[in-house]
C-alpha cells in the first residue's frame, strides 16, 4: 500500500511522514522528489522547466520505484510529494493501479494565511519564494479537483504529530 500525503510546499508533508512512517509497523518512507533530483543530476540536462514533474519520464518512473520498492520490502510506503496538477495525479494513481498497489491519498491542509506564515516563519530552510509560489496553484488545485480526490487533513490548528497520528489511525482503521 502507499500512503501518499500531498498538500502545498510548507504544508509539512515531510515532517508529517516521518511521524506516520513511525506510527505503521513495516512502512518506510519514500520522497519521490529524490526521483526529480535524478533527473535534474541528467548532464547535459533535460529541456528546461521550472518543475521536473513537468518532465514526462517522472512520473513513470515514481511509480516503477514506488512499485519495485514494494515488490522488494512489502509494507507501506509513506510518499509525502506535492501533486497539483490533475494530469500528473491521474497518470502516477492510474500506473500504481495497473500494478494493483492500494494507494491512501491525504492532502494537509491549512488557509492561505497560515501556510504563508509558516513558510515566511520557518527557521529550518528560512522563508522561500519558491515555497511561496505554489501557494496560488495549490488553492486552485484545492478549488478544483484535488481536495476531490484525497482525504483531507485540515492541519490549521494541529501539529504534525496531531496529523500524522490521524492519518496513521485512518490507514490502520
Amino acid at each position: 500500500m502507499i500512503v501518499w500525503i500531498n498538500g502545498t510546499h510548507g504544508a509539512g508533508k515531510t515532517t508529517t511522514s516521518a511521524l506516520v512512517q513511525r506510527l505503521i509497523p513495516g512502512s518506510r518512507v519514500f520522497d519521490a522528489e529524490k526521483v526529480g533530483e535524478t533527473l535534474m543530476d541528467i548532464r547535459p540536462g533535460l529541456p528546461e522547466t521550472d518543475n521536473f514533474q513537468h518532465w514526462p519520464p517522472w512520473r513513470p518512473l515514481v511509480v516503477e520505484t514506488a512499485r519495485r520498492v514494494l515488490d522488494y520490502t512489502g509494507g507501506t510506503l509513506v510518499m509525502p510529494m506535492t501533486v497539483l496538477v490533475e494530469q500528473y495525479w491521474r497518470e502516477i494513481s492510474a500506473g500504481l493501479a495497473q500494478h494493483e498497489i492500494p494507494v491512501r491519498h491525504f492532502i494537509l491542509h491549512a488557509d492561505q494565511d497560515t501556510l504563508r506564515g509558516r513558510i515566511l516563519g520557518d527557521t529550518v530552510l528560512g522563508p522561500s519564494s519558491f515555497r511561496l509560489a505554489y501557494l496560488e496553484p495549490y488553492a486552485e488545485a484545492a478549488r478544483t479537483w484535488l481536495h476531490a480526490e484525497a482525504e483531507v487533513v485540515d492541519t490549521t490548528h494541529l501539529t504534525p504529530a496531531q496529523a500524522a497520528q490521524r492519518i496513521a489511525e485512518d490507514v490502520k482503521g
